[in-house]
């Protein structure tokens, strides 16, 4: 199938409903039956920009969770997908109601007021709706507390729905619905004292707390509830086929694929180690900037990779040393910065330079044939560990019915190599695994928060 991407942003480009005058679509509109959407070799799906939902990447390649489900979905039906951007939750329902998608996979979440008008998928991801403030600022420390902060939430949101139930047994409780924008620009409100608080869900606070270090979660306002995909109320064969794709191996593997990109790195939150990091962001990274891209360019490694794996090292320290020996912004040891030419590994013109040759010599130790990103978090892992360990741990792989080519595989074998029960019939003896597992997470977790800041 090809990867041609089709963005339909306007209201009406030909493949909708519109009106004679091509003004608007029409109020409803009968949904494509599975048959008609083969036929017409299409999957129209409804998204938001958001980064839980889809997004265009650094070097404009479409990505994002919801994103990469869909185009699985539409490969497996045969299709080409189509992505129908809509600004807001309301815009989206509308859209669908309209007949301008064929569903919706936009983290729509699971309610009763919707499950009377559409047709939802299974389970797609797990979120709680939590309240979010600034730190130091005006607080709600309980539900008792909400009337006495100021209030905003997405309109036609579950939020809203969960404050209705809410506001049964606590009638001061008011909010103001924000028809115009998204949960993202909300917690920027709030994270700018613009407003008090929010809610969001737990996936998005994740993400944007990273950003935000100020922000603060003060309590879960309900429980668990289901994200899933929306499709029209008489769409029940595509529903079906959703339903069955979800439940297949592929799909279930497809799933476990996008959790662990786009969320399993996410660490629990650490606000001194996050606000440290966006701050400097702002007055060490830009001594560094230039630097990092030359040398990351040289080796045909992302720049932002390489800086963040120089924050996990140093801090972005030129002067830093460990107890063991190791020292300057790439933590270079004195053999290896010797193998590597570097004269003086406190000068970040030559260490940094270094620390890109070693990781891509790392990398290319890795077979071709392994994916990126996999291959990338395989020498990221193998710098910090030793491509020694790691041929362990991709030999322990396999003997225990894992693939040795794929990181979320190997991030649960490595922990194994301090284990007896395993180490003791390895080439290369004990490791302490579960290390380069936590290195290669924060390191992508420092990855995203220096490219959101850029952003």
């Amino acid at each position: 199938m090809s990867k041609r991407l089709i963005f339909t942003v306007l209201a009406c480009l030909g493949l909708l409903a519109c009106s004679n005058d091509g003004t608007s679509p029409t109020a409803t509109r009968e949904p494509r039956t599975l048959d008609d959407i083969k036929a017409s070799g299409e999957l129209r799906v409804l998204m938001r920009n958001a980064p839980t939902i889809y997004y265009l990447d650094k070097d404009t390649h479409a990505a994002g969770p919801e994103y990469q489900m869909a185009e699985a979905f539409a490969g497996h039906l045969g299709v080409e997908l189509v992505v129908v951007l809509e600004e807001t939750i309301n815009d989206t329902l509308s859209a669908l109601k309209a007949g301008k998608a064929d569903m919706a996979a936009a983290g729509l979440t699971v309610t009763k007021q919707r499950q009377s008008q559409f047709l939802f998928s299974k389970h797609i991801e797990s979120v709680r709706e939590q309240l979010v403030c600034r730190r130091g600022g005006n607080v709600a420390k309980s539900l008792d507390e909400l009337h006495q902060v100021s209030l905003e939430v997405v309109a036609g949101s579950s939020y809203e729905e969960t404050l209705q139930g809410l506001k049964l047994n606590n009638p001061k409780l008011s909010w103001k619905s924000n028809t115009q924008t998204g949960t993202e620009a909300l917690l920027q409100k709030v994270w700018d004292s613009k407003i008090d608080c929010t809610i969001a869900d737990s996936n998005i606070v994740d993400v944007n707390r990273r950003f935000m270090p100020e922000l603060v979660v003060m309590l879960d306002v309900s429980e668990q509830k289901s994200q899933a995909w929306m499709m029209p109320s008489g769409s029940t064969a595509l529903t079906s086929a959703v339903n069955a794709w979800l439940n297949s191996s592929v799909g279930k593997a497809t799933a476990q694929v996008v959790h662990d990109r786009y969320y399993s790195y996410i660490e629990q939150f650490d606000f001194v180690d996050i606000r440290t990091l966006v701050r400097r962001i702002e007055d060490r990274l830009p001594k560094y900037e230039s630097i990092f891209a030359n040398a990351a360019k040289q080796h045909n490694l992302d720049e932002t990779l390489i800086a963040a794996q120089a924050y996990q090292e140093s801090h972005w320290d030129a002067h830093a040393k460990s107890p063991t020996g190791v020292r300057g912004i790439m933590m270079l040891t004195q053999n290896t910065a010797k193998s590597l030419g570097v004269k003086d590994r406190l000068n970040p013109k030559e260490a940094i330079p270094a620390g890109a040759l070693y990781l891509n010599k790392m990398r290319e130790r890795f077979d071709d044939t392994i994916p990126e990103p996999d291959r990338t978090y395989m020498a990221l892992a193998a710098y910090n560990i030793g491509r020694a360990h790691m041929h362990d741990a991709q030999t322990l792989a396999r003997k225990l019915g894992k693939d040795p080519a794929r990181w979320s595989d190997m991030k649960e074998v490595l922990p194994l190599l301090s284990d007896k029960r395993y180490y003791k019939d390895l080439k290369y003896g004990y490791a302490r695994g579960l290390e380069p597992v936590r290195y290669v997470q924060r390191i992508r977790n420092y990855e995203d928060i220096i490219k959101g800041h850029d952003e």
